[in-house]
């Protein structure tokens, strides 16, 4: 007799599922049965909220769902947050817990790990929660998540087994995989509508999200027939390749971005959200466009929010760019593309001309130049949200916008290896964020998993403690205690180095890229800047 939890790994399997990032529970043994009889991997996180982040990272990297088995209940609230970061940032993410016998629930008599409701609980931060009350439900509401990873806006999908049903017999199941329906192409009238728009373009501007991933090649063939420049949020980078003369590469918060989304006669936006965290890290108030709008968007709602469009296209970025370059002939380019392009970038980093974070970062790109940085909410990191750019989609991502987590980049980076093993990944994280994940150190040792722990000692919270400084409040929980990092680093069997200079960085970082297992590597902010990255 095959089980439930026997056969649901099977099933995951043949979605192409190969790692699974899981803490086994009294509630969830029945999930590890079938395991040894799959090519899955199992990596065991510290904590359940790591376990969703090192989801979060396999998945940003790898384009495929990141997949977590968790526990019944404190599992379950665990690893709330991690989805909602995974649902505020569209990553697909895939969490299997268990939930107590069905006729348990509902009850309120004490059970171990008991909720009130626990699917409801969940379903605040996930595309759908569902669970199983029969076994013949398993296959159909497995399809139903992978159809949402593959076909609509991505986020986590949360499907909970109860303990009798994990133990059901369901050997009788189909266990071969649904197929998996296309993404939508856009409606041929908004297509020639758009054709219309941006074939009488003087001043067109294209903007990129994180919705833009795949569509990198139908990006840069249609800004080159537009002679447009690209601006891109922070999950855009690399859509547009930074080196590209038609990049401009920096944050849509920056002022002179700003202007320019204004000034621009056509404004083609395609997979972004028009979020506060990527065109108002300021707060200096909302965007404006004065020119025709066209937004592209995969989720019909996303289309409506934070800035009306002229044309709303609901498709996939890359069935949607392939359809206008295939119908756009330009009868005559707009001008000056590269010009505008250089000119924005050049003007954006005015305000930082003099900062050394720009240095910092150089030297990241000299010593590992194919490098996937995963960054935590820290000083570099907001430099990095306007000037940090990359030559290829996935190889930035960091947890500072959206819902803005700390402790996200320890784990994330361990997931993100997992998902891209053929490149170096660097977790930039600062000494307080680290605190919130430091454990995971050991399931990087354990899984021997050569990531750079990069971490960015200022000895406090000193973002917030800007922040009071500027309200003229007193800092009050701010400058918290610091430990010491290397022999944590060394506790855990990590490899571990201090570098003072960028050239001490700069050969720390290649030995890291050496190491067979994890290295953390600590710099602390007053050798390398001055402070504050912004005015």
């Amino acid at each position: 007799m095959a089980t439930c939890g026997e056969v649901l790994v099977k099933i995951l399997e043949n979605y192409d599922v190969d790692t699974v990032f899981g803490i086994p529970g009294f509630h969830t043994i029945e999930l590890y049965r079938g395991l040894p009889e799959t090519a899955i991997k199992h990596v065991t996180p510290r904590h359940e909220q790591g376990a969703g982040f090192m989801a979060d990272g396999y998945a940003r990297v790898s384009g495929k769902p990141g997949v977590c088995f968790i526990i019944t209940g404190p599992g379950m609230t665990n690893i709330a947050t991690a989805m909602g970061q995974a649902m505020q940032d569209s990553v697909p993410m895939l969490v299997i817990s268990s939930v107590n016998y069905t006729k348990h629930l509902g009850m309120g008599e004490g059970r171990l790990h008991e909720l009130p409701n626990q699917s409801a609980m969940m379903a605040g931060v996930a595309i759908f929660s569902h669970r199983v009350t029969h076994v013949e439900q398993l296959p159909k509401v497995l399809a139903r998540a992978f159809a949402v990873f593959n076909s609509q806006r991505p986020g986590p999908v949360h499907i909970e087994l109860p303990i009798d049903v994990i133990t059901s017999p369901a050997d009788h199941l189909d266990l071969s995989a649904f197929a998996i329906p296309a993404a939508p192409a856009p409606a041929t009238s908004v297509v020639d509508e758009a054709v219309q728009l941006l074939n009488h373009a003087k001043r067109p501007l294209i903007v990129v999200g994180g919705g833009a991933m795949k569509a990198s090649e139908q990006v840069i063939a249609l800004a080159e027939k537009l002679n447009s420049p690209v601006i891109n949020s922070v999950n855009g980078k690399g859509v547009m390749p930074f080196s590209h003369p038609l990049a401009v590469g920096c944050s849509g918060s920056c002022a002179i971005i700003r202007e320019e989304l204004k000034a621009a006669d056509v404004v083609l936006a395609i997979g972004t959200e028009f979020s506060e965290t990527d065109y108002d890290f300021f707060l200096v108030g909302e965007i404006e466009i004065a020119g025709k709008l066209i937004r592209v968007d995969i989720d019909s709602f996303q289309l409506s929010r934070n800035v009306k469009p002229d044309l709303a296209i609901l498709s996939d970025a890359n069935q949607a760019l392939s359809a206008i370059n295939k119908a756009l002939v330009v009868d005559v380019q707009a001008e000056h593309g590269p010009q505008r392009a250089k000119t924005l970038t050049d003007i954006a980093r005015v305000a930082t001309a003099n900062c050394k974070y720009d240095d910092f970062f150089a030297t990241i790109k000299q010593a590992l130049p194919d490098a996937v940085i995963v960054g935590d909410s820290t000083q570099p990191v907001y430099y990095a949200l306007a000037h940090y750019e990359t030559e290829a989609p996935r190889r930035y991502f960091h947890s500072a916008s959206g819902f803005g987590t700390l402790g996200y980049a320890i784990p994330a980076a361990i997931g993100a290896k997992f998902g891209q093993p053929d490149s170096p990944v660097i977790a930039l994280i600062g000494d307080g964020a680290a605190q919130f994940t430091i454990g995971e150190l050991a399931s990087a040792v354990e899984a021997e998993t050569p990531v750079i722990f990069l971490l960015w000692n200022n000895s406090g919270y000193k973002e917030i403690a800007h922040f009071m400084d500027d309200a003229n409040i007193a800092r009050i929980g701010v400058d918290i205690y610091t430990p010491d990092f290397i022999k944590i680093a060394e506790a855990f069997g990590c490899k571990s180095a201090k570098a003072k200079n960028l050239a001490e960085l700069k050969v720390a970082l290649n030995t890291a890229n050496e190491v067979n297992g994890p290295t953390l590597i600590e710099v602390l902010e007053s050798d390398f800047v001055d402070g504050y990255p912004y005015p």
